[in-house]
């Protein structure tokens, strides 16, 4: 499954890799060492995320359950802590540099 950014059909991650359970949610991308730059990882639900105990700079895009962009942060650096987006269903997270200014609030990602 593949990530797509509706208005250029551009491909933000080749791999999706899903957090859609309590403790995959919890662990998220904490103590990994490093996250391939071609996947995403997708929470489900999630209108807020930390980095604590991360590794590297994280990319995330909040979204509404359409897959609509609701708040986009780039390079957020550890042990931090995002606000709380209301309406925002999943939250991607991508390795840190991954979206360079592609993705703004308004946009749609499609898989």
């Amino acid at each position: 499954m593949k990530c797509v950014l509706e208005k250029t059909g551009q491909p933000l991650a080749c791999e999706v890799e899903m957090a859609n359970t309590y403790f995959t949610r919890l662990k998220g991308l904490m103590f990994r060492k490093v996250f391939d730059k071609n996947k995403v990882l997708v929470l489900d639900p999630c209108p807020q995320i930390h980095t604590c105990f991360m590794r590297f700079l994280l990319d995330a895009v909040f979204c509404a359950p359409d897959g609509t962009v609701l708040y986009v942060i780039e390079n957020m650096k550890p042990w931090r802590f995002s606000k709380f987006i209301s309406g925002a269903r999943y939250t991607l997270e991508f390795s840190g540099g991954t979206l360079q200014g592609r993705v703004q609030v308004g946009d749609k990602i499609l898989f």
